[in-house]
């Protein structure tokens, strides 16, 4: 169901477009690729850019981490094709600083403190986020299918009580005394 009418008369000023794709590579691991751009719907003055036209991007930063099945990440990299300042591309080596991280509880902790504040670029990292959960509904949902796509052997997970996904209680629908987690993963279940 899309949003309500606002009932007030109202102009389109900024949009930013955030994808993020996700990659089963041969080798066995996962690229997630998350792209970010800004744009206004109106010219404006840049100091270091001159004008920027409407519909010009005023942030396009790409940014992608390759991850493992265990969502450690092995590798990343960051471009930044147009912002608003010329210094703003010279931080994108630092996102290397992202290879050992594992997705996960403390993640985003772990990415602030890396790369936060004047160490990394707010609009990069801020993409991490988005990107984190893509790296679940990618590598996670699609795991089996991937592998037998590319011939590799499927690796089973047990199925235990030592072994409670990550993600019940995460969320609403997720909760260990709702329907889904009786329906999906009643040994997990928590009801009545």
């Amino acid at each position: 169901m899309p949003l309500s009418d606002p009932g007030v008369e109202r102009r389109h000023y900024h949009t930013r477009d955030i994808q993020v794709r996700g990659y089963f590579r041969a080798d066995g691991l996962w690229d997630i690729e998350g792209h970010m751009r800004d744009t206004k719907t109106y010219a404006f003055e840049n100091s270091h850019r001159g004008e920027v036209a409407a519909g010009e991007p005023v942030h396009d930063m790409w940014l992608r981490i390759t991850i493992d099945d265990t969502m450690l990440i092995h590798g990343a990299e960051a471009a930044t094709e147009s912002s608003p300042y010329d210094v703003c591309h010279a931080i994108t080596p630092s996102y290397e600083q992202l290879i050992g991280l594992r997705i996960g509880p403390g993640f985003h902790r772990a990415v602030k403190l890396r790369l936060g504040g004047k160490s990394g670029c707010t609009h990069l990292t801020e993409l991490l986020y988005p990107m984190a959960t893509v790296c679940y509904q990618t590598a996670y949902a699609s795991r089996n299918k991937a592998r037998r796509d590319f011939g590799l052997p499927v690796e089973e997970e047990p199925q235990s009580r030592d072994n409670r996904p990550g993600h019940i209680d995460a969320c609403h629908a997720m909760r260990a005394d709702g329907p889904v987690v009786k329906e999906v993963w009643p040994q997990y279940y928590e009801g009545n």
